[in-house]
């Protein structure tokens, strides 16, 4: 079979493009003039349909991106995309998150839990078979079955023909276009060296999405396999993975004006979405979700302020949440400072009059605009109660809604019904998450969340939730929620009932939970456990709020295929497709920026900046979260600098800044110079470019990454880990 078909995905790319905007699906890599943007490399050296190419190297690392630097499957990545295994590793009395972790041989490599390894074995598209039975005449929420049913059907034939493999069916444009993924997957990762905290986040939350930038926010794992090289759960047995490619490392870096790009794995933006959904996310979604997880975090660091073994459990969950926060509120930022709704606006207008121009076109795309205002209308009217209990008003949002998702224990006891519910129908008629091919890792990562389930947390969030729900204006009211009150005290008596449900439970029982996933629905009903029974009487909520969602998402559906059509017909040309964390392409330089008036940030930060920075835990105003260790300051005081002097910078660079067009899931992508060699790891975006997810601009929209350069000083002369060197070919 061809590894990867050159005849997929009709919809994508103009050349008219600018060079450096855009997340390039690979099978349009070839059309693009590589050399005019600066590579010197061919469009065959990065993706090669019938050999072996940069591609290769590549790799998708939990929700994350990675590369493979040694023949011996040694992966690059974040430190913050194994902190979650990191965090699982650790232990008040060995704290790998505080402290690092360097396995000094193979034999002392550990299970990175929870982390699984995907690498691109081919792809083709599967748009005519996806949508063989959906006509405009197609109900709503059919058309959601319909679809949903064909890509089971797609995903169960690749991997009936293929014996340990993953099929996945990537949505490139709703309702248009659809392509089929097969990987290679890897159950076996483990860690291998982690800097430690003060490193792998210095400056904590405060320097999230911020420049300039100090960060060594780097990690190595290492990719296992069975002795036959097939995928193999954890075993002794299981030998290191050898990579058909991995990168060459180059130790000199880059520097300002420098071309450079990534291959990764960019989660999800939303630049085709209409004003709409704009309106949506800036009015509604963002702001309440931002607000929640501040009061959330702050509850957490407060749980957490006197007891070590606490703030471990909470840190993962905390530093999630941070990440979301300060994500959504620099997007809020962008809503208010740019004219992006304004700009999506005056498109749809002149869209308009292009379509009212033309009696066909607009018996045929006359009533798109409209038909996108009604549901939104109908979403913002149902919003408060559908994030609380629904799954994400048909676009995006959670999975079971904020009420579930507020409690660890309530999430589980949900999923253990779920799963028991799901079980009695054909497998092909199953939610696709308890579908047999995934219970293994939906049991696994059950049990793996418990380890961080703290039961004052889990009913403090709970009992927030359930009274925000009873506080709904009357007609968005939750019944299994209004039946928790009793009296005139509303939170008074949601207190009562979250702290009797919760003394009851045997959910805080992991051997209990084990068991219970296991179980079948009249087993589960025969525990009369009050969690699991307060779980079932959201159900039918849930359900019906499900039900509401995917009759929208048929209708977003239908009217996205036709914006598509329509604005291709208008703009003369076709369109990159929103990320999907699919494997893109995306190019840029080494360039700085100016945020704002008289502000000009260029793009290299040195050891010396780290210095400055760094807190000293003498001083009054000591912050923990500027601490450097002790052997970074008095190497920068030596200026033992070694072979990662920059000349002109007479220091060791530590971060770098470029325009290349990036989001989340991005995070771990190698930074690649013209020749395809490692120069950098990508980890955020500037405060500024939070807002690509909307609309990318080349004045603002820039992303950080940490240098190689400290990279390889910190694994030299910090950790001196120098048969890590040897292994990546740096000598």
């Amino acid at each position: 079979m061809k590894r990867f078909s050159s005849w997929i995905l009709v919809l994508l790319i103009p050349i008219v493009l600018h060079a450096e905007e855009g997340m390039y699906p690979l099978s349009e890599i070839h059309k693009l003039n590589l050399k005019a943007k600066g590579f010197k490399i061919s469009s065959k050296d990065i993706y090669n349909p019938d050999g072996i190419s940069l591609v290769d190297a590549s790799v998708r690392v939990g929700g994350c991106s990675g590369s493979f630097i040694s023949r011996e499957g040694l992966i690059i990545t974040n430190h913050h995309c194994v902190f979650g295994a990191v965090q699982l590793a650790s232990t008040v009395k060995n704290d790998y998150v505080r402290d690092g972790f360097l396995a000094q041989t193979r034999e002392l490599e550990i299970p990175a839990k929870g982390i699984t390894c995907r690498i691109v074995d081919s792809y083709r598209d599967v748009s005519k078979e996806v949508l063989s039975e959906i006509t405009d005449t197609v109900d709503a929420s059919m058309r959601i079955k319909i679809i949903d049913k064909k890509i089971k059907e797609i995903v169960a034939e690749a991997e009936k023909k293929h014996t340990g493999i993953l099929a996945e069916v990537a949505e490139m444009f709703p309702g248009k276009t659809y392509v089929l993924f097969v990987y290679k997957t890897i159950r076996d990762v483990r860690l291998v060296y982690v800097p430690p905290r003060s490193v792998g986040e210095f400056g904590g939350a405060n320097e999230n999405w911020v420049w300039p930038r100090h960060t060594g926010d780097f990690s190595f794992v290492r990719a296992y396999v069975g002795k036959d090289g097939s995928a193999a759960d954890y075993s002794a047995e299981n030998v290191p993975y050898q990579p058909k490619r991995y990168l060459q490392v180059n130790p000199n870096g880059v520097e300002e004006e420098d071309h450079v790009f990534i291959l990764g794995y960019p989660g999800k933006t939303f630049r085709h979405q209409p004003s709409y959904y704009l309106e949506y996310e800036r009015d509604i979604r963002l702001p309440y979700i931002q607000q929640l997880n501040k009061w959330k975090i702050a509850q957490m660091e407060a749980a957490g302020k006197d007891d070590p073994a606490v703030a471990l459990m909470l840190t993962d969950r905390i530093k999630s949440l941070a990440n979301v926060e300060k994500n959504y509120r620099g997007k809020l930022k962008g809503f208010k400072s740019l004219p992006i709704l304004e700009n999506k606006q005056k498109e749809e207008e002149t869209l308009t009059a292009y379509i009212d121009a033309d009696p066909l076109r607009k018996q045929q795309y006359g009533n798109i605009l409209e038909g996108f205002k009604a549901v939104y209308e109908e979403i913002k009217n149902d919003a408060l109660r559908n994030i609380l209990i629904g799954p994400g008003a048909g676009v995006s949002g959670t999975t079971y809604g904020m009420i579930v998702e507020s409690s660890t224990l309530l999430t589980l006891a949900h999923r253990i019904l779920k799963l028991a519910d799901e079980r009695q129908k054909p497998d092909m008629e199953r939610a696709g998450t308890y579908m047999e091919r995934n219970i293994p890792t939906l049991k696994q990562n059950s049990l793996l969340a418990f380890r961080n389930a703290y039961v004052p947390i889990d009913k403090l969030f709970l009992r927030e939730m359930l009274f925000s729900a009873a506080r709904l204006p009357s007609q968005q009211r939750i019944d299994a929620v209004m039946e928790l009150v009793k009296g005139a005290d509303t939170l008074a008596s949601i207190q009562h009932f979250v702290d009797a449900v919760f003394a009851r439970t045997r959910m805080t029982d992991s051997a209990f939970v084990a068991e219970a996933l296991e179980m079948t629905p009249e087993q589960i009903a025969a525990l009369n456990d009050p969690l699991i029974k307060f779980a079932r009487s959201l159900i039918p909520e849930i359900e019906m709020q499900s039900a509401i969602a995917r009759r929208r998402s048929g209708e977003l559906n239908r009217l996205m295929a036709k914006l598509v059509e329509v604005k291709q017909q208008w703009q003369k040309k076709d369109f990159i497709p929103d990320a999907n964390s699919t494997l893109r392409l995306t190019f840029g330089k080494i360039r700085g920026y100016s945020p704002a008036d008289a502000v000009y940030y260029s793009p290299i930060t040195t050891l010396r900046g780290l210095i400055e920075k760094s807190s000293d835990p003498k001083d009054a105003s000591h912050d923990p979260d500027y601490d450097t260790p002790q052997k970074i300051r008095e190497l920068s005081r030596e200026k033992d600098f070694g072979r990662y002097q920059n000349k002109k910078l007479n220091d060791v660079p530590v971060g770098i800044l470029y325009d290349m067009d990036t989001t989340g899931g991005n995070s771990g992508s190698p930074i690649l110079n013209a020749k395809g060699e490692l120069v950098g790891v990508n980890f955020d975006r500037a405060f500024e470019a939070t807002i690509n997810d909307f609309a990318w601009n080349q004045s603002y929209s820039r992303s950080i990454g940490v240098d190689i350069r400290y990279i390889l000083w910190t694994v030299e002369k910090v950790a001196e880990a120098g048969f890590l060197l040897k292994e990546i070919g740096v000598k």
